[in-house]
């Protein structure tokens, strides 16, 4: 129990007051304290630079000080910590106090003073001496001023009296509502509080669930119904006000503790494990005092960033609640207020995929969007149209264009986003971009991206379509203009990127507009050819600098999950630039004059790089056949484009060899991993069409593990168990037959060209039974699945038939007993062995 009996409410008042005054000289720029406490500790702390403050105090105050400071260490109670503080704070004013000396004064009276208060306050405890208001406002009032500095900010002592803070900021000071039954409780020796105080004085790192219990529970309890639910709890809080109001000066202090522990690295973590997410959402649903100015900023910065998901998936009453009351409180507010609360409302939407399902969500959405297409089509400021422009992509980060309204409005909308990203970007160079104006061009990117989604996909039939629903029922007229702006806006996009500076390259909104720009470039490469290969150098040494470690990427990580940007929350590696770019490469590799400004910037070594770093991420994983990477897949298929093009740039490029050791090493393991069949078939493919450009020789250690690997993955995508009908698609290729059944064929034409190119290859694939195997199965079916199937493994048995006369004999025995079936109607095969 704290030692307050001779400690007058006089001394407590003034302590309050100058010990704040301590704390707002000690940190000038945290403005949290309300008009009252700074009239209490105002006229002392305005002080000059830290030079004056060193040479502020006379030699006598100085050994006062020191003598202040020795009593505080040696305090045999709280009134001796309290009385050091009054005289240290009436001899030596804050400002005069420089930083090292109030973190000697702050360390000396540490945090058990603080917690002893509070609980003692929520106890109601009768020998304190003091009213529980007064100790309240004394104990969150050293917590506030001691949390200024780092060190206490981040101790376990004071993080355990933050369930304490957010139950007087939920609840209001619920000690007058419960003095009467802590009291009967006590005596019958039920007081859960006594232990609460016990363990913060005697363990100040015990538990926080222990600290905030008792008076949580008990609150809890007496506001549920009879039947316990929660819901009634609600109700009646909203029926029944908390009778005693919280001090605003009391509550300042409160949110002053918590947003100094969320400024903190993992301050949002430590607060959310603590019940800040609800206790919050309930101060702002009983509108307690600074519930609205401060609990929702400080919610707001909870709900940013990494710990979104978290906060929603765990959450997701609570806020979905809050939602509906902001969305509500927006709907009714007038047209001025609206626009300020834009920034707000956005902060507090669930991340994309969470409660989707939602009708509360889904008429949320559907209010909200009532709201702002007038605010669209009106006449506004910059600033103004910036915010609207970003709640408008969040929603469409929810929903998609769903919900968004008739094609005439979304076109505007897209216009607006083109508007203001080409004035933003088109300026002079030299003229940086503001916070906030990048802010509202993410927005805008992210409208664009969905735009290019729906305006690049084939046209969905008007009778088929929802009438009037959304973008997908554009016109072909009006499709032809959200294109046009969009191309005028990513022209202006290559505009900005071809000024930045390697030095620029690890900033997060050079990354946002590279990859806005990716997306469009992985729907349209015929648009703006000229600018996008002369943009290509710019490309390819982004994305490298980023593959090789050469910027500080958890910059943009944070960033881009700040930022909402899409799926980006997942950690971040240097591989994730060029993963955009990826698209764009596939197609713009297959056209000549853009493949040689690929190749002069060595891009197929910057893709091979890419493969490495991704086999051995992917390796590493504890259940490989669980994951697939479409960004490995389309890697290999730039690197097939350029091995079919340029066969002398292959033969000559040291990149290609690192890529064959690679694959030898990677295809053996895939082929045992069904869920990554894609994958495998591309890497089968590439290796093949790499292996058929070496001339003659013998077959090394790494190529021959290879072409064994392969022949097996090749032979498992027929199955004839069902002979004599026709060969089907085997079980483990049925689900991958769409994507994988052009490379098995690709394989196959490029098996025939190794055995072309090396002839001893050709007993390698005699050895493995590839050769038997397949003869054997177009014995016995009496079709292939497809026409084009049946062509590619006509050409790899041919070749084998021309460069070994072996495999001639063994053909042609076959085929001379086969009189009908699949390999009967192979005719060029036939011609080939001299059947008949």
């Amino acid at each position: 129990m704290c030692s307050l009996v001779s400690c007058c409410p006089l001394l407590s008042k003034l302590v309050t007051g100058l010990i704040m005054a301590d704390s707002a000289a000690f940190t000038p720029t945290v403005n949290s304290q309300s008009p009252a406490k700074e009239e209490q500790g105002g006229g002392e702390g305005g002080g000059g630079s830290e030079g004056d403050v060193k040479d502020g105090l006379t030699d006598a105050q100085r050994g006062v000080l020191e003598k202040c400071v020795h009593a505080l260490k040696h305090a045999k109670n709280d009134s001796q910590t309290l009385a050091a503080l009054l005289l240290i704070s009436r001899l030596c004013p804050a400002s005069e106090l420089d930083k090292p000396t109030l973190r000697r004064i702050f360390e000396a009276v540490g945090l058990n003073l603080p917690a002893r208060l509070l609980v003692t306050a929520v106890r109601g405890d009768e020998n304190s001496g003091l009213p529980p208001d007064e100790l309240l406002s004394l104990g969150t009032a050293l917590l506030a001023a001691l949390s200024t500095e780092p060190d206490m900010a981040s101790s376990p002592q004071l993080l355990t009296t933050i369930p304490l803070l957010l139950g007087i900021l939920a609840n209001g000071p619920v000690f007058n509502q419960q003095k009467r039954e802590d009291r009967e409780q006590h005596q019958v020796g039920q007081s859960p509080d006594g232990e609460v105080q016990s363990a913060i004085i005697s363990n100040p790192d015990c538990n926080p669930a222990s600290v905030a219990q008792s008076a949580e529970e008990t609150e809890s309890s007496r506001k549920k119904g009879d039947d316990g639910s929660e819901a009634n709890r609600v109700s009646t809080s909203q029926e029944n006000p908390p009778s005693s109001s919280l001090d605003a000066a009391l509550a300042a202090d409160c949110y002053l503790v918590l947003t100094v522990v969320c400024a903190l690295p993992r301050g949002p973590e430590q607060l959310l494990s603590r019940g800040a997410i609800s206790a919050l959402c309930q101060a702002v649903e009983l509108n307690q005092t600074l519930s609205h100015e401060k609990g929702l900023t400080l919610l707001g910065s909870l709900l940013s960033g990494k710990n979104k998901d978290k906060a929603w998936s765990k959450h997701t009453p609570e806020l979905l609640s809050l939602l509906v009351r902001l969305s509500k409180d927006f709907c009714e507010s007038t047209d001025e207020t609206r626009l300020g609360m834009c920034g707000q409302l956005a902060q507090f939407l669930p991340p994309a995929g969470v409660a989707v399902e939602s009708e509360e969500l889904k008429a949320v959405v559907g209010s909200l969007w009532e709201i702002l297409r007038p605010m669209v089509q009106a006449k506004l400021t910059p600033r103004h149209i910036g915010s609207i422009l970003v709640l408008s992509a969040c929603l469409l980060d929810l929903y998609g264009w769903e919900m968004a309204g008739p094609p005439k409005f979304c076109c505007l909308l897209v216009n607006r986003a083109c508007v203001e990203v080409r004035m933003g970007l088109e300026e002079l160079p030299g003229n940086d971009l503001t916070p906030e104006v990048q802010h509202t061009i993410t927005g805008c990117y992210r409208i664009m991206e969905a735009a290019i989604e729906q305006a690049c996909s084939p046209g969905v039939p008007q009778a088929a379509a929802p009438s009037q629903s959304s973008i997908a029922t554009l016109s072909l007229q009006q499709s032809r203009q959200v294109l046009g702006v969009l191309e005028e806006a990513f022209s202006g996009l290559m505009y900005f990127l071809q000024q930045v500076e390697p030095s620029r390259y690890g900033d997060p909104f050079v990354f946002a507009t590279f990859r806005s720009l990716c997306s469009w470039l992985a729907e349209e490469t015929s648009c703006l050819k000229e600018e996008v290969t002369k943009l290509l150098p710019f490309l390819i040494n982004y994305t490298r600098s980023h593959l090789q470690g050469g910027i500080l990427e958890h910059s943009l990580a944070d960033w881009m999950v700040k930022m909402s940007i899409g799926e980006d929350r997942g950690a971040w590696t240097g591989r994730e630039a060029l993963r955009y770019l990826l698209p764009a490469l596939c197609h713009l590799s297959a056209e000549e004059v853009p493949r040689k400004v690929l190749l002069d910037v060595d891009t197929p070594a910057l893709l091979v790089d890419f493969l490495s770093q991704s086999w051995t991420f992917l390796r590493g994983k504890a259940s490989v056949a669980s994951t697939r990477d479409p960004s490995m897949e389309t890697a290999c298929s730039a690197l097939l484009n350029f091995t079919v093009t340029e066969p002398e740039r292959v033969r000559k490029d040291s990149c290609f060899r690192s890529l064959e050791v690679l694959l030898s090493e990677a295809l053996p393991l895939l082929v045992n991993k069904p869920r990554l069949l894609v994958l495998t078939a591309n890497c089968c493919t590439l290796g093949l069409m790499i292996g058929r450009l070496k001339e003659g020789g013998s077959v090394e250690a790494g190529q021959r593990r290879f072409l064994s690997s392969a022949l097996r993955f090749l032979r498992s995508a027929l199955d004839s168990s069902s002979s004599p009908g026709p060969a089907k698609v085997s079980l483990s290729w049925e689900d991958s037959w769409d994507d994988a059944a052009e490379l098995w064929r690709l394989s196959l034409q490029a098996l025939g060209g190794c055995a072309r190119a090396q002839p001893s290859i050709t007993t390698l694939i005699r050895e493995e039974g590839w050769l038997r195997h397949m003869l054997a199965m177009l014995h016995q079916c009496s079709a292939l699945p497809d026409q084009l199937t049946q062509d590619a493994l006509q050409e790899a048995l041919c070749a084998l038939a021309e460069r070994c006369p072996v495999c001639k004999q063994e053909i042609g025995d076959m085929m001379t007993r086969s009189s009908e079936g699949a390999l009967s109607s192979m005719k060029k095969l036939k011609k080939s062995v001299g059947v008949k």
